[in-house]
């Protein structure tokens, strides 16, 4: 078993270990955090994959954006612990294994499908490609999308001081 094998499966174990416990967690903080681990496990497989851009965007977007943002929102909008009920009774259990079982079936034999190569002399450099690209031919849609992001974040904090200023009242 040569190093990349063992570093795939590492952070497959980062990815799905965290996974888990978001799933069987009740504190609301402590399933952001697991999120945290899961997020840094995808990161590690983009790297691995050779697609440095997408793991360097996982990393400063959904670690370094995304989930902050979620523990702040998380934070200013709640006063004690937040814990998410368990289900009373289980009827919802037998149509979620049964859309699980069928997903898992479509992702799989889509990538037993798919027709993997290796294309000799493709770059394997992507961000230098991406950020030509963005810098260039694509610079309005980037700033567009990035003026768009700062207004919801605006927006999202002016509604969460609104709620709680209405609570307080």
């Amino acid at each position: 078993m040569n190093w990349e094998a063992v570093v795939f499966w590492a952070m497959a174990t980062l990815v799905l270990v965290p996974a888990f416990a978001i799933v069987f967690s009740r504190n609301i903080v402590h399933m952001a955090f697991w999120l945290l681990g899961t997020l840094m496990g995808v990161s590690g497989l983009y790297l691995l994959l050779g697609a440095d851009f997408l793991g360097m965007t996982q990393i400063f977007v959904y670690i370094g954006g995304i989930n902050v943002l979620l523990l702040f929102g998380i934070m200013l909008t709640r006063s004690e612990p937040v814990y998410v009920r368990r289900l009373a009774k289980r009827p919802k259990l037998a149509p979620g294994l049964i859309i699980g079982a069928f997903t898992a079936f479509t992702l799989v034999s889509a990538l037993l499908g798919a027709g993997w190569r290796n294309v000799p002399g493709e770059p394997t450099e992507t961000a230098g490609i991406l950020g030509a690209f963005l810098l260039s031919e694509y610079i309005l849609p980037f700033e567009i999308i990035s003026v768009l992001l700062l207004v919801v974040l605006i927006g999202a904090a002016y509604i969460a001081r609104r709620g709680s200023r209405e609570g307080a009242e």
